[in-house]
């Protein structure tokens, strides 16, 4: 493991099943972009306006809120799901959350709380 934030990784599908790829290239925009893309528009409203508070924060308080830190974290497992699964990645409809899933696709954050630099020594 590196020693980078975040390690995103999805296991190989072994066997993909060819109707389904063929219903995400025909109807994918109607089954998936439609529901999850409306969901994604206002997860990604509410994230946007979160980080730039995190911001804020982070610059009058000195530490990230942990769980503002959870939100985001929630909101960028599940726009990885939808994008693991609109390319084919995996054959698991995402559901419409951010939670940890067992053994689907694993993105390792640190739980602690987030270490703010202290600027350049």
């Amino acid at each position: 493991m590196s020693s980078y934030p975040v390690n995103l990784s999805v296991d190989y599908p072994e066997k993909s099943s060819r109707l389904l790829v063929l219903a995400r290239a025909l109807l994918g925009w109607l089954y998936v972009g439609v529901p999850h893309g409306l969901f994604i528009l206002a997860y990604s409203i509410a994230a946007f306006f979160l980080a730039i508070l995190s911001y804020l924060a982070i610059l009058i308080v000195g530490h990230f809120p942990l769980s503002w830190f959870d939100f985001l974290i929630r909101y960028s497992r599940y726009v990885n799901r939808v994008v693991a699964y609109c390319l084919c990645m995996t054959d698991k409809y995402p559901p419409f959350s951010g939670r940890r899933l067992p053994r689907e696709f694993r993105q390792d954050s640190d739980r602690r709380k987030p270490r703010v630099g202290g600027g350049q020594r």
